[in-house]
């Protein structure tokens, strides 16, 4: 079908340039040669709007605006049928993708592609997983494929978009859209159709974290708690560069934490063996890591390493343990 239109475009320029060209040459009389009839033919057909090659009569002029009308309505119908190709384009890429999705099993889905549905999304892709975006705004739909991730373009709440996009054999759900109301419903119908997949999902309000929770979702994030409270400790204490909570399943009652603390201002660290530094004993803390200056990572350090003032330790424990030790920390 579209070869034959592409032949059906071609014969009518041509013909319309053949006939054009024609008239001029016969409109124009003795002074008109062939090559004038062409050329007066092109720059019309053009819209350049050079000065006519010979003077026109009435005649002449009404020839020239029939060659321009004709010329328009094929230039319109030649971006019409563009646009039509363009969209059957994109139809075909997502009907192929729709089938790559189909197959999918253990997957992510990201429910939300705001900025922090777009940070999971970065973070999954640098670690090579195989993941879903779920978005009904048609730029960040348009944006997601063009950057070559899976994207169901729909409403996260409508029980269809989740069957698109495979919730029955997600791996894991991250629910991050813009309200705690879209969250909870959408937490609730998820786990109607899969009750075994872990579920992330975001909270805005903190009351409603409890109901996330009953709901069916495994974690809750508040980023805007859990932000400000990882910002006053660091802006109170600098030594704390970063910290991480693992993950367990919700029947286990495993609390472990990872802390980045920079050994920087803590004198008392400085040329103490692991061994010697009383961390396991006084905190019940265990250094599981050591990054020093110039980058280089120690894992698993042995026991006899000398600590030095410029290193930053990766130190594990409960977080009521690491809690009292980053109460010892000097506050600037």
């Amino acid at each position: 079908m579209t070869s034959n239109k592409n032949v059906l475009f071609f014969v009518y320029f041509i013909s319309l340039f053949i006939v054009g060209s024609f008239g001029f040459y016969l409109i124009g009389g003795r002074e008109w040669s062939l090559v004038d009839s062409i050329y007066m033919t092109v720059i019309t057909l053009s819209t350049v709007g050079f000065t006519e090659v010979h003077p026109l009569g009435d005649t002449g002029r009404i020839w020239a605006m029939i060659i321009i009308i004709f010329g328009v309505i094929g230039v319109g119908i030649l971006f019409s049928s563009l646009r039509d190709a363009f969209m059957h384009l994109n139809t075909f890429r997502r009907i192929k993708m729709m089938k790559k999705i189909n197959k999918l099993q253990g997957h992510f889905i990201i429910l939300g592609y705001g900025r922090m549905g777009e940070v999971i999304a970065k973070e999954l892709s640098q670690k090579g997983q195989t993941f879903v975006v779920v978005e009904k705004d048609d730029r960040k739909a348009e944006k997601i494929i063009e950057n070559g991730m899976y994207c169901i373009h729909g409403d996260a709440t409508l029980d269809e978009t989740l069957v698109a996009a495979r919730v029955d054999n997600a791996g894991g759900i991250a629910v991050v859209l813009d309200t705690d109301q879209d969250n909870l419903f959408v937490t609730m119908s998820i786990r109607t159709m899969n009750s075994d997949t872990f579920l992330l999902s975001r909270c805005i309000q903190e009351h409603n974290k409890s109901k996330l929770l009953r709901s069916g979702a495994d974690k809750v994030v508040n980023p805007y708690i859990a932000g400000g409270h990882r910002m006053a400790e660091m802006l109170l204490r600098p030594q704390i560069e970063d910290s991480v909570t693992l993950s367990t399943p919700t029947n286990a009652s495993i609390d472990l934490n990872i802390d980045e603390i920079s050994l920087n201002k803590l004198d008392r660290y400085d040329g103490i063996m692991i061994k010697d530094s009383r961390l396991r004993e006084d905190y019940g803390l265990m250094i599981i890591g050591i990054i020093k200056e110039k980058g280089d990572n120690m894992i698993s350090p042995d026991p006899h390493t000398v600590l030095n003032i410029s290193d930053t330790i990766l130190i594990m424990g409960s977080k009521k343990s690491l809690d009292n030790f980053k109460e010892t920390l000097p506050i600037i």
